[in-house]
């Protein structure tokens, strides 16, 4: 269960201790748990959501949100952050939008897209709390994170050495690709026609993204891997709260 500990202890904010630093071998590996930690995170989503059930609608979202944020780390917000000012700063070139990801300071640009991102995400909770559709908040997860995997399978990782590497190098495919289907069969038993349209439009948006990767740089980074998740959360949210 090593692989599931450390896909926790990346993707959450959970009191996670490993033994030591993992081999290469278990990194790689821990992609294939990032669906389940998605479902893990999701029910942690739902059992807030049911404890904040009386409070106003307003504040609901808002508490919503900030657990949310709390569970996941806020790790991939600061990837977002950091591709959204890479890509503006970056002028189309490969090189220096790398340079930009590297500087651990945020510009306006950043600040902005964060600003966005969060705040459509808190309009699209807002929206299908009222509509009592509880449901998105496993489905939303659970994509973001099998996004990670699905990534990783078919996207080059452009930054040599490191963690990311590591992931890449030693990813069991072929069972990567099944813990995908299966993550995809979940989305459909859960939600039915909402779990269909979630996947198809989270599915969009992915080789979109990939494709803008692939331009400019001919592969992912972990910063921009976390700016993929964030997307795909809102886009997930925003799309069901508008079905």
């Amino acid at each position: 269960m090593l692989p599931f500990r450390i896909a926790l202890q990346f993707l959450s904010s959970l009191p996670i201790r490993l033994p030591g630093m993992p081999r290469p071998e278990e990194l790689g590996r821990s992609l294939l748990w990032y669906p389940l930690v998605g479902l893990l995170l999701g029910g942690l989503l739902y059992g807030v959501d049911g404890l904040l059930a009386s409070a106003p609608l307003l504040l609901h979202a808002a508490l919503l949100l900030t657990a949310w944020v709390l569970f996941s780390g806020g790790l991939h917000l600061d990837g977002l952050a950091d591709s959204a000012d890479a890509w503006l700063g970056g002028f189309g070139d490969r090189e220096r939008t790398l340079t930009i990801m590297k500087d651990p300071r945020s510009g306006p640009i950043a600040v902005v897209t964060l600003v966005l991102v969060l705040l459509l995400k808190f309009c699209a909770l807002l929206a299908l709390i009222e509509q009592h559709q509880s449901a998105a908040l496993v489905l939303a997860p659970v994509i973001g994170r099998g996004a990670l995997l699905g990534l990783f399978l078919v996207t080059p990782y452009v930054r040599a050495g490191g963690l990311g590497q590591a992931l890449a190098d030693h990813l069991p495919r072929r069972v990567g690709g099944w813990v995908l289907l299966l993550s995809a069969l979940a989305c459909l038993a859960l939600a039915g026609w909402r779990g269909a349209l979630a996947l198809l439009l989270a599915t969009a948006a992915f080789c979109w993204l990939r494709q803008l990767m692939m331009r400019r740089l001919g592969g992912t980074t972990g910063d921009t891997a976390g700016a993929l998740l964030e997307l795909l959360e809102m886009t997930v949210l925003v799309g069901l709260a508008l079905a």
